[in-house]
């Protein structure tokens, strides 16, 4: 499977059923740097979103950079009721099979940089559903940090998405689509340095199961200490990114 090992019998702690919910703050066993700068506590936003230092709740996504100073990153920023369905996982490991299966993975789609991990944040938004829903619809994906204490990576997988949008950001209550769509990408904080993915905040993000920058449908994968770029070229879509 594209996503790595989740759930409870993973050891994973569960996000509360609460619309525009987040976790507790997690204080990070390993300290990650994001652009530049290290952050020791994280949260798990129900939204799509992963932020250092405090909690995101804002339900329809921005255009990057936010002016706002907060550094995030956004597997899939939307408006994700789990109370209408679904559940957000995490949990911090350094499970062995698994950071054996990541350092594989890195390694082999950044050969010139080994990279054998010590720790990482899994982070899994299981069939999730949006705000105002009148559908089944569902969406699961997963963002992974992770760390050798040296380079810092950061893995999106993208298993099965169905909507886009919430009814709050005007999207539609029985499509999920329309509206304002989700974004993707990484918010540096410091107004200046952010990366969108290809197709965020439009109709095509819904394509994402489907895009890469390491040639694998569906996943995406940056380093984030002093953020890089890989095997994309934006604006345009080439046929590596799209397919």
């Amino acid at each position: 499977s594209l996503l790595y090992p989740y759930g409870p019998d993973q050891g994973d702690e569960t996000n509360p059923k609460h619309d525009d919910g987040t976790s507790e703050a997690i204080a990070l066993s390993v300290p990650f740097t994001f652009y530049g700068k290290t952050y020791q506590t994280a949260f798990v936003n129900n939204n799509g979103v992963i932020s250092f230092d405090e909690p995101i709740r804002q339900y329809t996504p921005d255009p990057f950079p936010l002016v706002d100073g907060h550094p995030f990153v956004a597997p899939y920023w939307a408006d994700v009721d789990n109370v209408l369905g679904g559940d957000i996982f995490y949990r911090q490991t350094t499970d062995p099979v698994l950071l054996e299966d990541i350092s594989q993975d890195i390694t082999q789609y950044f050969p010139k940089n080994p990279f054998t991990p010590t720790w990482a944040l899994v982070v899994t938004w299981d069939h999730v559903a949006y705000y105002g829903s009148t559908s089944e619809k569902g969406n699961t994906f997963q963002a992974v940090l992770t760390t050798d204490s040296k380079m810092f990576y950061i893995i999106f997988n993208y298993w099965d998405i169905q909507w886009t949008t919430g009814a709050a950001s005007d999207g539609d209550a029985e499509t999920g689509l329309g509206g304002t769509p989700a974004h993707v990408g990484f918010n540096s904080g410091d107004d200046t340095n952010f990366y969108n993915i290809p197709g965020s905040q439009t109709d095509a993000i819904i394509n994402i199961t489907t895009s890469s920058n390491v040639k694998v449908p569906g996943r995406w994968v940056f380093r984030v200490d002093d953020f890089q770029v890989t095997g994309v070229d934006p604006p345009q879509l080439n046929n590596d990114c799209w397919l």
